[in-house]
C-alpha cells in the first residue's frame, strides 16, 4: 500500500525547508535589498544595542563580500553606558564603516534643548534625529524596533512613512501583502524601516547565539551599582540619580535593553551566558520595555506620542 504525503509533512521532512530563523533573516535580508533598490540615501540607526547589533550583522550579509552600501548613525543623549559606546566605535572601526552622532549634549550646550526634571534624555532624541535626517537627507532609516516590544510599535509597519516634520500617522499606513513594501514618499518625506519587525527578543538572542555575535558585557550578569527607584535597579550618575532617601548598593544584574542610563533599568540575574540568558527569557512574562524602561512609564501612550512627534 503506497502512503501519500500531504504538503505540510513533505515540508517538515524536506532537508530544504527553512528553520524559524532562516525565514526571520531572510526576510531581513530581502527588506535590506529593498531598501537599496528603491532609496537613494539610506542609514542604519547603531546605538551599540543587541538589535541594532543584529541588524547591522544582517546587513553585512545581505551585501557580503561588498561592504554595506549604508553610512549608520547614533543618536547619543551624553548618558548613554561606557561599555556600549566602546563597543559602537570598535565595531565601526573594525568593519570600516562610517558612523554619524547627532549629540543631544551638542543641543543642550547651545539651548536648542533643555534638561528634564527627571534627568532623562531619551525624549531629547527627537530633535536631533528628525534634523540629522533632514541635514543629510536620508531618504530610508533603518531601526531595530520589533512588534513585540511594545503597543505602539505593534501598530507600525516595516516600511513605515514619516511626513515632511517626521511624524508618524497610524491612519497612513500601507498594506505589506505577500512582503510587497511601497518605498513611495514624496520630497522632504522619508521611510523608517523594521528588518526585525516580526521578530521577538528570544528570537533576538537565539540568532546571537547562532551566528555568535558578539555584544557589550552589559548584557551578561555582572556586579553593578545600582539602586531602586519605581521598581527598577538605575545605574547612579551624573544625570541625576540617586536622590535623597535612594540608597547605592552592589548588586548581581544585568540589561535587558540598552538606552539611556537614566531610564534604563537592570534586571537581578545571574546568566553570564548566552543560554543562561535566553533560557531567563523564555521564563519571562515581562517585555524588555515593560520591565526596564522607565520612559515607556510616563504614560499609557508614551511610545506613540513620541513616534507622532520623529522619534523610532
Amino acid at each position: 500500500m503506497t502512503t501519500t504525503l500531504n504538503a505540510t509533512e513533505e515540508q517538515q521532512g524536506s532537508p530544504f525547508a527553512l528553520s524559524h530563523l532562516d525565514a526571520l533573516e531572510s526576510e531581513a535580508v530581502h527588506i535590506f535589498r529593498e531598501v537599496a533598490g528603491e532609496f537613494e540615501r539610506p542609514v542604519v540607526l547603531f546605538s551599540g544595542g543587541k538589535d541594532s547589533i543584529v541588524m547591522l550583522h544582517l546587513a553585512l550579509k545581505a551585501f557580503a563580500p561588498a561592504p554595506v552600501p549604508f553610512s549608520l548613525l547614533h543618536v547619543d543623549t551624553g548618558h548613554n553606558f561606557p561599555e556600549v559606546i566602546e563597543y559602537r566605535d570598535r565595531t565601526v572601526a573594525r568593519h570600516n564603516l562610517r558612523l554619524h552622532v547627532a549629540s543631544v549634549q551638542e543641543y543642550i550646550d547651545r539651548g536648542a534643548l533643555k534638561e528634564r526634571p527627571d534627568g532623562t534624555r531619551n525624549p531629547l532624541q527627537t530633535v536631533p534625529l528628525t534634523e540629522a535626517i533632514q541635514q543629510h537627507r536620508f531618504d530610508a532609516v533603518f531601526g531595530g524596533g520589533r512588534r513585540d516590544e511594545e503597543k505602539a510599535r505593534a501598530k507600525e509597519r516595516v516600511f513605515s512613512l514619516r511626513d515632511e516634520f517626521s511624524q508618524w500617522d497610524p491612519r497612513r499606513q500601507r498594506p505589506e501583502l505577500w512582503q510587497l513594501y511601497n518605498g513611495r514618499h514624496a520630497p522632504g518625506e522619508h521611510v523608517r524601516v523594521f528588518p526585525l519587525s516580526n521578530w521577538t527578543e528570544l528570537d533576538v538572542w537565539q540568532y546571537i547565539a547562532r551566528e555568535g555575535i558578539e555584544l557589550p558585557e552589559i548584557y551578561f550578569a555582572h556586579e553593578r551599582e545600582v539602586f531602586s527607584r519605581n521598581g527598577m535597579w538605575l545605574t547612579a550618575g551624573e544625570w541625576g540619580g540617586p536622590k535623597d532617601g535612594e540608597t547605592v548598593e552592589k548588586r548581581l544584574i544585568r540589561y535587558r535593553t540598552v538606552g539611556d542610563m537614566s531610564c534604563t533599568g537592570a534586571v537581578d540575574s545571574d546568566a553570564t551566558t548566552l543560554d543562561a540568558v535566553i533560557a531567563e527569557i523564555a521564563a519571562s512574562r515581562l517585555t524588555e520595555r515593560g520591565a526596564t524602561r522607565a520612559d515607556d512609564k510616563l504614560s499609557e501612550a508614551a511610545m506613540e506620542d513620541r513616534k507622532r512627534e520623529g522619534y523610532f
